[in-house]
């Protein structure tokens, strides 16, 4: 699994910086502070959990910690999390919001598993 999260984790990021630049140039003007906010925040927590991957990803290959689950509840939660909040910056549709909390709690548990496949090592 290390080459795939690290992947995953690389690609996280590379789109948090395109999403933040386009975010910053494209949309400056088209979207009222509000949802700026909400595109900001998903930028930010994209490239944090994007980080995140990098770090698993790496602790595979360097240790005996196994953190499949981690990983894929942590990709999940980007899915989720960043993916709702894009959309509902774009489209305004206010029941997107609904969806974040799963990506918020997709988040905990990704972590949560690697606390406990730590405490298994």
């Amino acid at each position: 699994m290390m080459k795939v999260f690290i992947i995953l984790g690389a690609l996280n990021a590379l789109m948090a910086v395109g999403t933040g630049a386009f975010g910053a140039h494209g949309l400056e003007g088209k979207l009222s502070d509000k949802y700026m906010s909400v595109w900001e925040k998903a930028t930010t927590y994209q490239m944090y959990h994007g980080l995140g991957l990098l770090v698993l990803g790496i602790l595979s290959g360097t240790t005996s910690i196994n953190v499949n689950w981690a990983g894929w509840l942590i990709f999940l939660g980007i899915v989720f999390f960043s993916g709702s909040l894009y959309i509902l910056a774009l489209t305004q549709i206010k029941i997107l919001g609904a969806i974040t909390p799963i990506g918020g709690l997709l988040f905990i548990a990704g972590w949560l598993m690697l606390v406990i496949a730590t405490i298994k090592l």
